[in-house]
């Protein structure tokens, strides 16, 4: 009778510790997946940039939405709370050009933030999370010489470093102890990319004037989490 109650109370410890293992909090977890931003480049139109460039109208053309990737590295302090590193990347140029014009400098943008991170972490395979996170966003145009308007324009390769804030939050639904999907992220993501230093850069410093110093853009990422 002895060895069954012992027998009995070790099998029960062993699979409620198995069950608390499946539903503990994981302490670190990774994300990688598909962003897409929409940047929202208020002043900056069609008539402005072809005015400045010294073009025909309909010339030039302002991009608004950009194919990137996206990836956090997450520690999880408790079931709430913990603290993640993101980092992500986009591609294209913010100047376009119309049909029968070449040489458009290319574009990409990088960024590094970091932040709290907020989980509500139930039974359910859902796990809603919101964050704030706080870094810097990287744009850069390579080197060109743009052919096909009224006059060749030269752009030369130019860098800006800004500040940048992500305030949002998604769901995760889980696969399995290591494996979940991030359904869908949503981020209000602000850059200070100042139009008029880096369009001046670009095409001549002086040139732009009066052009947005701020974004308020929106991001929109989902893909693949892993547990540890």
């Amino acid at each position: 009778m002895i060895r069954f109650t012992v027998a009995t109370i070790t099998l029960t410890a062993l699979i409620s510790s198995f069950a608390f293992s499946q539903d503990s909090t994981p302490k670190v977890q990774a994300f990688a997946g598909y962003s897409y931003l929409n940047m929202r480049n208020g002043g900056a139109t069609n008539g402005i940039l072809d005015l400045e460039l010294h073009q025909s109208t309909d010339a030039f053309g302002v991009e608004s939405g950009f194919n990137g990737w996206s990836a956090e590295a997450q520690y999880n302090a408790d079931r709430w709370v913990g603290i993640v590193a993101d980092i992500g990347g986009r591609f294209g140029s913010t100047i376009t050009g119309a049909s029968g014009i070449s040489g458009m400098p290319t574009g990409k943008a990088y960024s590094l933030l970091f932040g709290p991170v907020l989980s509500y972490r139930t039974k359910s395979r859902a796990t809603p999370f919101v964050h704030a996170l706080f870094g810097l966003d990287r744009t850069s145009m390579g080197a060109s010489t743009i052919t096909g308007p009224s006059a060749p324009v030269t752009a030369a390769a130019a860098t800006y470093n800004d500040f940048a804030i992500a305030f949002g939050g998604g769901v995760d639904c889980k696969l399995s102890r290591r494996f979940a999907i991030r359904v869908g992220q949503v981020d209000f993501y602000h850059t200070s990319l100042n139009l008029n230093k880096f369009y001046g850069s670009v095409f001549g410093i002086g040139l732009f004037q009066g052009l947005p110093t701020h974004q308020d853009n929106v991001r929109l990422s989902a893909g693949v989490v892993v547990r540890f």
